[in-house]
């Protein structure tokens, strides 16, 4: 993916909050190193333009607690892969597994 902004510790999601009120909000990909569908899904997010909307990578297996708060915060019960649609600090979208695509995101985006 092009552009991706690395989402590795819990006070990162405070700033990614306040990025979150400029534009059309950010994006959050939750990836597991160790799934064949995380990988799956990260080729069909690697042609995403960033320019829409800046996506934050979260290494879950990683960054477990990063993850237990994002889950928390957002309220969204914890999937792998997972994909977040953060606007003004709230999760205004989301889609596990096999969702996780660029078309969803245009989607939503059309939609919104």
């Amino acid at each position: 993916m092009k552009g991706v902004l690395p989402l590795t510790s819990v006070e990162e999601l405070d700033k990614l909050d306040a990025h979150s009120n400029e534009g059309e909000g950010v994006l959050i990909y939750k990836h597991s190193t160790r799934c064949f569908i995380s990988t799956m899904a990260e080729r069909r997010l690697k042609d995403w333009d960033t320019g829409v909307l800046p996506i934050y990578y979260l290494d879950l297996l990683r960054y477990r607690d990063v993850s237990n708060e994002v889950s928390r915060r957002y309220g969204i019960q914890h999937q792998s892969p997972q994909l977040l649609w953060i606007k003004g600090g709230k999760c205004v979208e989301h889609t596990s597994h096999h969702g996780v695509s660029s078309e969803e995101i245009m989607d939503w985006m059309s939609h919104a």
